[in-house]
């Protein structure tokens, strides 16, 4: 089950969470803060969510990523709130019987997060501009490839 959090994101955790008998592989992805975008500065970001909306499109995500790949748990945690450079906005971790499956998953389903998840980014710029960042339009879980 996915997770929205005010609180720090922990990959270790999250990890822990996929790991079964069966698997020979956990596959993790940490997104983080970076400071700039398309040459702008950034200072921090902040994300926002309408709450319930956002689970439940990362809990499809978690299952449409089991069922389309060679994989035994998927896991996803997203921040809202006021982050900093360098912190942690999303993880997810995947895991599956061999290496190649998990990573393929994982890959799969961050893309398919930045597509489909309603979650809202302000960016806080250097030059002391504020822009809610335009991202992709949603679609749903499964039409994306």
């Amino acid at each position: 089950m996915s997770r929205l959090l005010k609180d720090t994101l922990s990959v270790d955790r999250l990890a822990a969470e996929v790991v079964t008998p069966e698997a020979g592989a956990v596959a993790t992805f940490l997104g983080v803060v970076r400071n700039h975008h398309e040459g702008r500065g950034v200072l921090r970001l902040y994300y926002e969510s309408m709450p319930g909306m956002a689970e439940k499109v990362m809990d499809e995500i978690e299952a449409e990523t089991v069922r389309r790949f060679v994989v035994t748990r998927c896991r996803i945690e997203h921040r809202v709130g006021d982050l900093a450079i360098g912190e942690a906005s999303v993880a997810i971790a995947v895991s599956s019987p061999h290496r190649a499956d998990a990573i393929r998953a994982c890959h799969w389903a961050i893309d398919t997060l930045k597509q489909t998840v309603p979650i809202w980014k302000k960016e806080y710029f250097a030059d002391g501009t504020v822009e809610w960042v335009k991202g992709c339009e949603a679609k749903p879980v499964k039409s994306v490839e």
